[in-house]
């Protein structure tokens, strides 16, 4: 099962990721977002992913999973937190995660550095990209993963756009793709119809998603 919240918020099967809740698109009610979440999986320190880690984490006592840097600022704040790096393996009661690179930032705050961004490979079968930029490294991804979903940032700027995470799908191959990180504020706001229709015509099924909607995946 994957939901998603907006943003680059998604449950993946019992994985919360970058739970930015609230945000502009999306103000469903902690309690159903949490529901049957074993693990919070963080890609990296911005606002708009850390979100609500520390108040989700310690409210219902959900262990969190992010890099090193990340982890240590989460404990100290009262986080049962994992850290790891990029190429290890985590896995959480019924939750497998693999923590892959991203090309992007990572800061806190001014003052708090974030160690470096990642994404997620979800029980060996979805992967999020978190906040990245198109890298050649993503054929290894696909290669290596094999992930049957994909989970791209599409909204330009801060990330990669339309034309680049077509070459993404490209590079990782995968039956699935699912936009995100688009809409959300006026500097990420993208009309994506070009970009379904040259994925679909590479053969590969493109899901546009509602705010909140959960599919069986």
């Amino acid at each position: 099962m994957i939901c998603w919240y907006g943003h680059a918020c998604f449950k993946v099967d019992g994985v919360l990721v970058d739970p930015f809740i609230p945000n502009p698109l999306c103000s469903i009610d902690y309690d159903k977002v949490v529901e049957g979440v074993e693990v919070i999986a963080v890609t990296h320190g911005h606002s708009d992913h850390l979100g609500s880690t520390v108040e989700i984490s310690r409210r219902y006592n959900i262990p969190v999973v992010s890099n090193h840097e990340i982890s240590v600022y989460l404990g100290k704040r009262g986080v049962t937190a994992e850290g790891m790096n990029i190429g290890g393996t985590v896995k959480i009661k019924n939750s497998k995660l693999t923590m892959v690179k991203a090309e992007h930032s990572s800061d806190i705050d001014e003052n708090t550095p974030g160690g470096v961004a990642t994404g997620y490979i979800i029980n060996d079968r979805v992967y999020h990209a978190g906040d990245t930029g198109l890298f050649g490294d993503m054929k290894l991804i696909g290669e290596i993963y094999n992930p049957k979903v994909v989970l791209l940032p599409v909204g330009g700027r801060y990330t990669m756009g339309p034309e680049e995470a077509v070459k993404a799908v490209e590079y990782l191959n995968p039956k699935i793709f699912i936009p995100m990180h688009y809409n959300t504020f006026p500097l990420i706001e993208q009309d994506i119809s070009g970009l379904v229709k040259k994925v679909e015509e590479m053969g590969v099924k493109v899901i546009v998603p509602k705010v909140g909607e959960c599919m069986d995946i």
